[in-house]
């Protein structure tokens, strides 16, 4: 701070004599060519202008024509004029020549020239030429005086302004020179004060950002730089501190990263399990419930048939079920490749293996002009075997329609839906139809485990989109759902 401060003096003290060197010039300049020229060249004037004066007296007493008294009062005239322009430069010798000039003119005039013109006038004894000549010769001296002291009085000035010049020039000089030490002086200060300690931080930072966390970082110099030093170690501490906290806390991701693959194993074990040995008894239990009815029906009541049935149907269903949560937990683990196919492709592969229910029911599949989408085909076929089996599924008495159409999005993304003319769903479960196992009807009423929509909605989500129930639709259901078009990564999770 006091560099600059010491910088700015010198630079108004060099700026301030460089201005006052500059003044006196102009002053001195101004003196010579607007005062003491004029006034030069006005005293010659006014030398001729009396001489004029001089010789119109004389022809007029030797002519006694009145054309002769025209120079003399033409000379009056410009006399005043110049007159006027010495007397501005008023010092006491130019004043005491002024007088002096105006003095012999006067008498010269009253002694000589007005009685002269006016004798002339009358026809009178005009007075003798000798006193005319020696009154305005007084009239010369006088003058010669007068312009001798305005030569001296130009160079004076020629004088002051060469000095003025002079001045200015060494002025200028010096103010350059105390500027270039002031700035020499600066840098050094700079150097010293603010460069090298601020190098010095730099040594220290670099240490720091090197790896080396539990070095200090310390500052000298001006105010500024140990205040940065300072912040700069606070800094570096918080960062030791957050890196100690992220420390731990990758080791307690570690650890639940750990307990996760083990999760995941047992998971996987637990699959393996219920895809082979729970199976297998459920398959025993139903094959021997269904042994026993065709053996024993004969023997047994209404009651106990009608238990035989209730037992296999159980059998079965948890069969069902085991298949389904197997499929619901291997969507996201065993992933097929992600690859760029037509949808419309994976409409009709789903519409393949619904062939037989659909004939069944007459439904109808329209399907509109669809894109391709990213993904892994085995899953996307998932998505629309289920949306168009749940519109056969929870038809109403017309004959199932279902319409799948699709249009993109500004994310890239395409928005695809699926509208039946089913019984439709209350948009207050518009959530709880994507919940695993969750249910709007009686299983007696229609079949099934309550996994498809949660299914789907596992699917979608894995490949980075959304599915909603559309809540605006008045008649039958309409699902909607997003998936990443031919040219976006879809990112899977």
């Amino acid at each position: 701070m006091w560099i600059s401060v010491a910088l700015v003096v010198v630079l108004l003290a060099a700026t301030t004599a460089v201005l006052l060197a500059i003044s006196d010039l102009s002053k001195a300049r101004s003196r010579l060519l607007d005062v003491v020229g004029p006034a030069v060249v006005s005293s010659q004037q006014l030398g001729a202008d009396l001489v004029d004066q001089e010789n119109g007296v004389r022809g007029y007493v030797l002519s006694g024509s009145a054309d002769f008294l025209e120079p003399y009062e033409n000379g009056l005239d410009r006399q005043a004029a110049a007159r006027a322009t010495v007397v501005v430069l008023d010092t006491p010798k130019v004043a005491e020549g002024v007088a002096a000039v105006d003095a012999a003119l006067a008498a010269w005039r009253s002694e000589y020239a007005d009685p002269a013109i006016a004798a002339v006038r009358a026809g009178s004894q005009v007075p003798g030429d000798a006193a005319g000549k020696q009154r305005f010769d007084a009239v010369r001296v006088a003058l010669s005086a007068l312009q001798a002291e305005l030569a001296v009085q130009r160079a004076e000035g020629r004088a002051a302004l060469n000095d003025a010049a002079t001045n200015m020039a060494v002025t200028c000089i010096v103010a350059l020179a105390v500027l270039l030490v002031a700035v020499l002086g600066c840098v050094a200060a700079v150097l010293v004060h603010v460069v090298r300690p601020l190098s010095r931080l730099r040594e220290h930072v670099g240490t720091v950002a090197a790896g080396d966390f539990t070095h200090v970082v310390s500052a000298t110099g001006p105010q500024e730089l140990r205040v940065l030093g300072k912040d700069v170690d606070t800094m570096r501490t918080r960062i030791v501190d957050e890196l100690d906290q992220a420390q731990q806390r990758n080791a307690a991701l570690d650890a639940a990263t750990e307990d996760l693959r083990r999760s995941n194993t047992e998971l996987e074990q637990f699959a393996y399990v219920a895809s082979h040995d729970l199976q297998e008894p459920l398959r025993k239990v139903a094959s021997f419930c269904q042994l026993l009815e065709r053996r024993y029906r004969d023997q047994l009541d209404e009651r106990g048939v009608q238990y035989i049935d209730f037992a296999v149907d159980g059998a079965k269903r948890m069969q069902r079920l085991i298949n389904d949560l197997l499929a619901f937990s291997r969507v996201g683990r065993h992933r097929d490749e992600q690859v760029v196919v037509a949808a419309g492709d994976l409409v009709e592969e789903a519409r393949g293996n619904l062939s037989q229910v659909l004939e069944e029911t007459g439904a109808q599949v329209e399907v509109g002009p669809l894109p391709d989408v990213q993904g892994e085909a085995r899953l996307l076929t998932a998505v629309f075997q289920n949306l168009i089996g749940n519109a056969v599924k929870f038809r109403g008495e017309d004959a199932p329609h279902v319409r799948i159409d699709a249009e993109p999005r500004d994310d890239g993304m395409w928005e695809f839906s699926v509208r039946d003319n089913g019984i439709g769903i209350d948009q207050q479960y518009a959530e709880r139809i994507f919940v695993i196992f969750q249910r709007l009807h009686a299983k007696e009423r229609y079949a099934g485990t309550g996994i498809g929509l949660s299914m789907c909605r596992k699917i979608v989500e894995h490949h980075g989109g959304r599915i909603w129930l559309d809540t605006g639709t008045t008649a039958g259901t309409t699902i909607r759902f997003t998936l990443p078009g031919a040219d976006v990564l879809a990112p899977v999770g």
